[in-house]
């Protein structure tokens, strides 16, 4: 069990780890992710999958908080997910191959916790700037 930051924190750590069963133990089974995009995952099933296509894209992956809130039963974390696209990145428009670079970008994530598991979690981060990252669409020109 634990507070809503101490399940965070260790959720934080298997994620960095790449523990994908440490993160999931963190999940109630009936637990809902949403994404960007209007992603939904129902479940841990669904969320492993999800979690599986970022570590496979992206074999050395990680996340930096540069913010963290607590607030009763609820975290809000600002921070930087980085690392470098060496795999098949699956998406919901198809799979991405393997461009050899390195992205880093900010994201917000809100997670509800609930006698020490997550119940819900709300990922928001800017797909195009992945994009852009990775070379898939134009960057955006600069502004004058």
């Amino acid at each position: 069990m634990g507070s809503a930051r101490e399940v965070f924190d260790r959720g934080t750590k298997a994620f960095n780890d790449h523990n994908i069963e440490g993160v999931m133990d963190l999940y109630t089974d009936d637990s809902r992710f949403e994404g960007p995009g209007g992603m939904v995952f129902k479940g841990k099933d669904q969320i492993r999958e999800f979690l599986k296509g970022w570590y496979q894209g992206f074999p050395d992956c990680k996340t930096t908080s540069s913010n963290v809130l607590e607030i009763g039963d609820v975290i809000v974390e600002e921070g930087i997910f980085s690392g470098t696209h060496t795999g098949v990145f699956p998406t919901p428009m198809g799979d991405i191959p393997p461009t050899g670079k390195k992205v880093e970008g900010k994201y917000v994530d809100v997670y509800e916790i609930r006698n020490g598991k997550v119940m819900a979690d709300r990922l928001l981060f800017d797909r195009m700037d992945l994009m852009e990252q990775l070379g898939l669409v134009p960057a955006a020109a600069a502004a004058r």
